[in-house]
Formats: structure tokens, sequence, C-alpha cells
């Protein structure tokens, strides 16, 4: 098993408070980071490793995230119109496309983290699935983190990195997490990442009417009965949840050095 083999699972439904300058006008995930949401580049990185199935579930201002899809190859490509008869063309090589399959699944408006991935599990197919947020960007390795699912045999994998701000803490004991608690005050520097692995029988833990967040409904729960794995990341791992952070991976991007984009060079509509 491998991250080319699953489905990914992004959460697109959030309403981003902590970054309202951008995200009065637009759900978090189509944030622009050199020109292209962040979506794009969550996507283009999944991609790098083969995983071109995505499940986007979607909330907040969820239409403007269909629109830029329905609209993909007008919005990526050069285009010549006609005006007089309304012919679009595209100037693009019929081989510069890509490959991405995107459910677009509306999980409702107030639901929570864990009830969007609860609503979308109909449409993924197998029994492992990989899941994220949308709204981070990293250099993980994504199949090392599938592999340590797999070796490890939990019913789920999650990512820990060493941020410099506050998430959900995670208590480690070699290779399983102990304890998990959501956003608290950081005491060893490990927090939860995302960039995780699920087995569906994870989400047996919900109620159908549950209304929980990943976090404290799924994660929590888990790791009291010892089924939640680790995988640690050394690498560059960065959240945008702030303006500031924002204009961090923007002048990274700007930079041509921006850790998470593996071939920055290669044009966006191409798949790696």
């Amino acid at each position: 098993m491998s991250a080319s083999s699953l489905e990914t699972v992004i959460l697109c439904g959030g309403m981003g408070t902590r970054l309202r300058e951008e995200t009065e006008f637009k759900p978090k995930p189509m944030v622009e980071i050199g020109g292209y949401p962040i979506i794009w580049h969550i996507m283009r990185h999944y991609r790098h490793y083969g995983s071109n199935r995505f499940i986007l579930c979607l909330g907040y201002k969820g239409d403007i995230i269909r629109n830029y899809f329905l609209n993909y190859h007008l919005y990526t490509k050069d285009l010549q119109i006609d005006l007089e008869t309304g012919n679009v063309e595209s100037l693009m090589p019929t081989d510069n496309r890509v490959d991405w399959k995107v459910n677009l699944v509306e999980t409702g408006q107030a639901s929570l983290t864990g009830r969007r991935i609860y609503r979308a599990l109909k449409y993924i197919q197998g029994d492992s699935f990989l899941v994220t947020y949308g709204d981070g960007v990293s250099d993980i390795d994504l199949d090392a983190v599938v592999s340590q699912h797999r070796r490890l045999g939990r019913l789920a994998t999650v990512t820990a990195v060493h941020p410099s701000s506050r998430f959900g803490e995670l208590g480690l004991d070699e290779d399983v997490v102990r304890s998990f608690q959501e956003k608290p005050q950081v005491k060893d520097g490990w927090i939860n990442g995302g960039y995780m692995v699920f087995q569906r029988r994870a989400f047996d833990l919900m109620e159908p009417d549950e209304n929980v967040t990943l976090e404290g409904g799924i994660l929590e729960r888990l790791a009291s009965i010892g089924e939640l794995a680790v995988y640690r990341h050394h690498g560059f791992w960065q959240c945008m949840d702030t303006f500031r952070e924002m204009q961090l991976l923007n002048d990274l991007w700007a930079s041509g050095r921006a850790p998470w984009a593996f071939s920055q060079t290669t044009p966006m509509n191409v798949p790696d």
C-alpha cells in the first residue's frame, strides 16, 4: 500500500475566522499562494506521490470551490476567444493536462470536521484513505506516512510536527499515540500536523447523527484505546491561519525555494 493507491479527503468547509482579511470573501482553501489557491498546492503535493483521486468536504462558501474546479481549464490555461462566434480554444498543448479526479461533496455549513468526513464516507471506495486539512503545506513524504500506518496496523495515523504555534498536542509512546489534547499549551514540541491515514472502521466510533470535530470526536477516542499511531516529521510544515502566515508562504513561493513545491518550475497544469 502506498499513497498512490489511496483516495485523499481534504477538509475545506471551515470559516477561517483568523484570516478574515481573505476569508470574508472566499473559503480558506481558495486563498492564494503565488497566484494559485492553497488547495491546488496541497493537491499537487498528493499528486506528486501518485494520489489523484480527491474528495473535497465543502461547507463555508463551497460554491467558490465548485466554480474553480468546474472551470479549472479556463482558469489555468492560456485561451483564445473568438468574440464573433463565442468559440474558446486552449493555447496549451493537449498533453499538458492534470489527471485529478475530484468529488465535490457538500457536508453542511454547520458541520464540524468529524461529521464532514463521516458524510463523505459514502464516496470513499477503499478501506484505507488519506485525510488532510485545506490550509497547510509541507514537504512530508506521504509514502512514508502510509508505510508507517501499514506497519503499525492501527485504525489511524497522524503526522506529528514541530511548529511554533499551538494545535492538537500528541502524547507519544514509541509509535503509538496515548493521549490527544485539542490545542493545549504545547509541552514537548510535537503537535498534530494533519496528513493522516484512516481505516474506515475508525468512524464506527461516531454515531450517525453526531456533530463532532475530527480531533475531539475521533482522534481523542482512538488515542484512548491505543488505536492512533504517529509518523514524526522533522522537515518543513506550515499552516496558514493568519495574514502573517499567508505572507510567509507567498514570500517562500516568490523566492523559488518553497519546500512543499517539489518541482516549482513545473507548469501548474502539468502532473509531476
